[in-house]
């Protein structure tokens, strides 16, 4: 899918209460998933060792940490859409998050961006986005998170 353009940070807070943007679909390979434990020091099998998660996981095969996919949403919104006339943008933190379903290795993700909300503070604009991670073999959505971004212009 197309990356979606907005020209401003006050053309942005006119798409208030609206879906903004929805990524194409990207892989989550065992090899990244395998990278991210390594990284993170988190080595349980259930992430790794596929014929053990084959034998006694209920997802019949490895499974993405939750945090990966978290980590993912940055890649997912610059695959979604660009903000021009903006300096920087910092990830504030999130409100919350929920890992409704799990990621199997190989499957493929995307993110659906809703704007919640843009706020000035200080010297920034705080967006508030509503994000969707959705897992294209299941109806069941793999992330539900209420993200926080400051944008500096």
């Amino acid at each position: 899918m197309p990356v979606r353009i907005v020209e401003s940070l006050d053309a942005l807070k006119e798409l208030t209460g609206t879906e903004i943007a929805a990524t194409g679909w990207f892989e989550v390979t065992q090899d990244r998933i395998s990278q991210f434990a390594e990284a993170t020091e988190d080595r349980q099998w259930i992430h790794l060792n596929s014929a053990r998660a084959q034998r006694e996981s209920p997802y019949a095969g490895t499974i993405a940490h939750g945090f990966l996919t978290l980590s993912l949403l940055s890649h997912l919104l610059h695959e979604a859409f660009e903000i021009r006339n903006v300096a920087m943008a910092v990830n504030y933190g999130l409100n919350r998050v929920r890992f409704p379903a799990a990621v199997r290795a190989g499957s493929s993700i995307r993110g659906r961006f809703t704007l919640d909300s843009v706020t000035d503070v200080s010297n920034a604009k705080q967006v508030v986005l509503s994000v969707v991670v959705e897992d294209k073999t299941q109806e069941k959505p793999c992330c539900v998170a209420e993200w926080i971004l400051r944008y500096y212009t």
